[in-house]
């Protein structure tokens, strides 16, 4: 597999090997949700899908296939960004829905509602009253967000999540983000799969198609993994080379863009 820093990856904007690979093709767009579309925002509820993003995502769509791939629940990540009608696998890809097939993963969720039941409820005893801290639930997973949170009660949402994990050994596992730790079963299903999933599902698997994936987490690293597998996909990590939270990760993506506004004038290319 290769990787390489994130600071030395080439534009997707600036970089013609993007526009040569997608010459006489198609491409199939799958995209995160925050830190992609939209910023990272302190409450998650605020982010909301701005208007000029959603006109280019409506736009790209229209000409090509588009897929969300996202750790929020997929009912809310649809209402965020005021559209139903595209495919996106919520919960990293736990929730799968397409508008030609509706859903295509509840006997994967149904399968462990009440374990995350379970889980949710106890994360809501242990730290869902402290200030700065929200339990997120969700079909398949349960998130706990600390960013606002003052550093002594941020170390016990840490314990908390820890001492789930040990209480439930093998059957949970965790999932690391930005200033969030999401707890989900532990089955061998991540966003990465759920590309794949989607591409077989979709019939995007022709030697017509580029599957492109743009993301800006570590759990993103599954999907660019993995579409260097498929041989014939493209990932694009998106955050500053500057941020030092990111310039020195190694990155399975082969390009790069800085920010939401890069995106969108990538998008905007795309579309024509």
């Amino acid at each position: 597999m290769r990787t390489t820093k994130v600071s030395a990856l080439p534009s997707a904007l600036d970089d013609d090997t993007v526009r040569s690979r997608l010459a006489g093709r198609r491409p199939a767009v799958f995209l995160d949700y925050d830190g992609v579309l939209t910023p990272i925002v302190d409450r998650p509820e605020e982010a909301v899908l701005s208007e000029p993003m959603r006109a280019t995502v409506r736009a790209l769509a229209e000409r090509h296939p588009v897929c969300i791939i996202t750790g929020r629940d997929r009912a809310v990540v649809q209402h965020l960004m005021g559209v139903d009608d595209l495919a996106v696998a919520g919960s990293h890809g736990f929730d799968i829905w397409t508008p030609q097939h509706g859903s295509i993963s509840s006997d994967r969720i149904d399968a462990h509602a009440e374990l995350i039941a379970t889980v949710t409820e106890r994360l809501r005893e242990a730290v869902g009253t402290l200030p700065g801290v929200q339990v997120e639930p969700k079909r398949a997973s349960v998130a706990v967000h600390y960013r606002l949170a003052v550093r002594e009660d941020a170390r016990r949402v840490g314990e908390a999540v820890q001492q789930l994990l040990e209480q439930f050994g093998d059957e949970l596992a965790l999932t690391p983000g930005k200033m969030v730790y999401e707890l989900k079963p532990n089955i061998d299903w991540h966003k990465g799969k759920a590309v794949l999933h989607l591409i077989e599902v979709l019939g995007l698997d022709g030697d017509d198609v580029v599957p492109l994936y743009l993301g800006d987490d570590i759990t993103d690293e599954d999907a660019f993994r993995a579409l260097q597998e498929h041989g014939n996909g493209i990932g694009i990590f998106v955050g500053h080379p500057d941020d030092p939270e990111v310039a020195d990760r190694d990155t399975a993506a082969q390009f790069l863009l800085h920010s939401v506004d890069d995106v969108q004038r990538f998008l905007t290319e795309l579309a024509r």
